[in-house]
């Protein structure tokens, strides 16, 4: 397939580009409050968020920043058609963000997930927004490889809500959308693999447990499993406990895949499932004191998870050990469902839309506010 530039030649959009650049470059600082929190200054909101999972999946030509340095990919939110994508580096040593001008790149609207490959290698980028755009990051620029919807038919192709890379089976990306569906993409031929009626409503969020099993969360309130030797039916594991409270974030805990994590619309509890017991939560995060809107499960540790929400805070929780081996006593439940405390508490300055947990660097959180991004060393 033929590599699109993603360059444009106007002399207004390249002065443009050079004058967020420059502001970018002067723009890292770091928290007054937080010897531990570095901040990231850009020219716009600032909402899509992705760590690399290697210091080696791009191929940068940013010299001066280490190879194990952290990088994100970091999307613009403005509410018109003109966005852009910036690829950014954290110097460990000077403790400096170190934008890559040569990697950034305008965005058809504003990308409500970006994603890299699960790999080192190829150095791919997905974002979703209209369409799912596959991004190829070369040493010297960004080329648009792939756009895959499904609007050939019908001429009109539904925005995507999110979609996750399944790093099992890298071929796979699953997307969710607001027309019901899930779409399995197959991105190594460029087809859809197969596409579902996954809820009877919007589906806001999808993640992979298995190369072939992921879940969805839908405004009709529920959480579903799918399987896609058997895509005819799917296994609720979890409904809101108000009727059509829509369920708007998943998260699958990589470590142990019997776990996972969403969040209700205008709640402050992040609610954690063992999808042995469907149905009842093995705990209920409840100490954020307005809406929750991100989530983010450790890693490298079963039992840790952070949340991020409109309160301006980012809590990493510890769940309880009878919680987590999916203790099952009443005693153990009510105790997991009321009493548990996040054992560390991050303020940011405003609401936090976005919340990343680095792969490939343990040890750094990323959230994501009005035109702000830190990195909080945990």
């Amino acid at each position: 397939m033929a590599m699109i530039s993603s360059n444009d030649p106007s002399g207004r959009n390249k002065a443009r580009q050079q004058q967020q650049q420059e502001e970018m470059e002067s723009s890292t600082q770091e928290s007054p409050l937080n010897p531990n929190a570095f901040t990231f200054d850009l020219p716009h909101p600032v909402y899509a968020m992705a760590f690399s999972p290697s210091p080696f999946a791009v191929a940068s030509s940013c010299s001066a920043v280490a190879a194990a340095s952290p990088r994100l990919a970091l999307g613009s939110f403005v509410e018109e058609y003109g966005n852009r994508v910036d690829v950014v580096a954290f110097d460990e040593d000077a403790l400096a963000f170190r934008p890559d001008p040569a990697l950034s790149f305008d965005h058809p609207y504003p990308p409500t997930k970006l994603m890299f490959h699960p790999s080192p290698l190829p150095p791919l980028l997905a974002s979703a927004s209209d369409s799912l755009r596959l991004w190829h990051l070369g040493p010297e620029t960004a080329e648009l490889r792939s756009v895959l919807d499904n609007s050939k038919s019908s001429g009109y192709c539904a925005p995507l809500t999110s979609f996750d890379w399944n790093d099992e089976e890298p071929r796979r990306i699953g997307t969710s959308s607001i027309d019901t569906t899930c779409t399995i993409w197959d991105v190594e031929r460029c087809a859809i693999e197969t596409q579902l009626i996954a809820h009877d409503k919007e589906v806001y969020d999808i993640a992979w447990g298995q190369a072939g099993v992921f879940a969805s969360v839908s405004a009709d309130g529920s959480v579903r499993i799918f399987d896609l030797r058997d895509k005819e039916h799917s296994t609720i594991v979890y409904e809101s406990p108000r009727p059509d409270t829509p369920l708007l974030r998943l998260a699958w805990n990589k470590v142990d895949r019997c776990y996972m994590a969403t969040t209700m619309m205008d709640s402050n509890r992040v609610v954690v499932l063992d999808i042995r017991s469907p149905a009842a939560p093995v705990a209920e995060l409840q100490r954020h004191r307005a809406s929750v809107n991100a989530i983010a499960w450790a890693p490298q540790a079963s039992r840790h998870i952070c949340s991020a929400g409109d309160d301006g805070q980012a809590l990493i929780w510890e769940l309880p050990a009878a919680a987590a081996a999916g203790g099952s006593s009443e005693a153990a439940i009510t105790a997991a469902l009321q009493g548990i405390d996040p054992m560390l508490v991050y303020t940011a300055g405003a609401e936090i839309n976005q919340l990343q947990w680095s792969a490939a660097h343990h040890d750094w959180v990323g959230i994501a506010f009005s035109n702000k991004v830190q990195l909080l060393r945990i």
